[in-house]
């Protein structure tokens, strides 16, 4: 397993005194009752700068959340799912402008909804991995979109739950929903990669675990990411939580009853692993050095450049409003898998041009900064990820701290 030096601040470019910022507002939120626990994890060169846990991962039990906390990492499986498909890239399994009925048949002659909201017509362009991998394919979320695409999801039950059948089933059964809009037109926010868990498992002929654990998690030393926590890691795994109407938070998923717990049917490429903030920093890394430090990486340096590129003609908000994003949109473009920094001044953030990023929907986030040499990662578990702005905050509390 690689692990991580850590470093005093100072060697690394950071202020150690502006770094207790970060503790100071990770308390607050704990404290005010709103957040069960927070964790964050700063690295820059590969070394560790800040690494701080606070608060509860199971509230009403008073369990303590510890450093080597297991938590539901929701979309912050789409990154690792896009990497898959660079692998089967260099294996020379498919080709991203590939239709995706190439490798899933069923899925041949997708259907677009019209404007009146009930007509549709066969696309006039067929979605490729390449719109699955932007998000620019034409499919949707049921939770999140309120229009008559999203109320048939749901009633489809097509939500890629555990509740909900398995992997190549579901998947099927978006043969007979439509499209939102004409692949390539618009980016969209929805279950593109979930499509994509199911493509590795055809071009690869592994399941979507297997896959992941032999070309990823294993060569990276991940050995606490996984679809399902093993009953003998529960004892590090967190409850899940939402906010409440007065900014307090209630139990939604418990531990040993969690369907993350134990064993599961359903692999969710697009929000279904649970992992740890020092697994999910591995992942980073090797991200962060184009394909992993030493003559045998991971990924090759060049399928690295090219998802941290921008795919998109500009930013998000260009390709039209999605009714979901984990990141905001304007100044901000889409590479394979992750958001990409275009323009800080128009996102109005702190950072640099070229950032790569995503998060979950219970509150989790990450970014990388190649230009800084930088990496962060923070963990709670607070449904939905629109309930406060802890990643502007945090990415302002890590770049103040940085001199030089």
């Amino acid at each position: 397993m690689t692990d991580f030096r850590t470093a005093k601040p100072s060697a690394l470019g950071f202020s150690g005194k502006r770094l207790e910022r970060i503790g100071d507002w990770m308390r607050r939120y704990v404290d005010d009752g709103k957040l069960p626990f927070v964790e964050t994890l700063i690295a820059r060169r590969g070394e560790i700068v800040f690494h701080e846990t606070v608060g509860h991962r199971d509230v009403e039990n008073g369990l303590k959340a510890e450093p080597n906390g297991i938590h539901r990492i929701y979309s912050m499986t789409k990154p690792i799912v896009s990497a898959a498909i660079m692998l089967l890239l260099e294996d020379g399994k498919l080709q991203l402008d590939d239709p995706l009925a190439w490798h899933i048949p069923e899925l041949a002659n997708l259907k677009v909804l019209e404007e009146d909201g009930e007509s549709t017509h066969v696309a006039r362009t067929q979605p490729t991995l390449h719109h699955l991998l932007t998000h620019t394919s034409g499919l949707t979320y049921g939770i999140f979109d309120p229009g008559p695409v999203g109320k048939a999801l749901r009633k489809a039950k097509i939500d890629f739950s555990e509740k909900h059948g398995r992997l190549d089933e579901t998947v099927a059964k978006l043969a007979d929903i439509p499209l939102v809009f004409e692949p390539g037109t618009r980016w969209n926010y929805g279950v593109s990669t979930d499509v994509l868990g199911r493509v590795v498992e055809t071009a690869s002929g592994m399941s979507l675990p297997e896959f992941l654990h032999d070309r990823i998690f294993e060569p990276l030393g991940m050995e606490d990411t996984f679809f399902a926590v093993p009953s003998d890691k529960l004892d590090r795994f967190s409850a899940c939580y939402a906010k409440t109407e007065d900014n307090g938070i209630r139990r939604i998923d418990e531990i040993e009853d969690s369907r993350y717990a134990n064993s599961v049917t359903m692999f969710s490429g697009g929000g279904g692993l649970c992992s740890t903030a020092k697994d999910y920093m591995r992942f980073m890394e090797m991200i962060r050095t184009h394909g992993g430090k030493g003559s045998d990486p991971v990924l090759g340096r060049k399928s690295v450049e090219l998802m941290l590129m921008n795919h998109l003609p500009g930013d998000m908000a260009s390709m039209g409003q999605s009714v979901f994003s984990e990141m905001p949109m304007k100044g901000i473009g889409f590479g394979l898998g992750g958001s990409v920094v275009l323009n800080p001044a128009q996102a109005q953030v702190l950072g640099t041009a070229g950032e790569w990023a995503w998060g979950g929907v219970a509150s989790t986030g990450f970014w990388i900064d190649p230009a800084e040499e930088l990496s962060v990662v923070h963990m709670t578990q607070l449904m939905p990820s629109s309930s406060y702005p802890l990643r502007r905050e945090l990415r302002t509390l890590v770049y103040q701290a940085m001199t030089n």
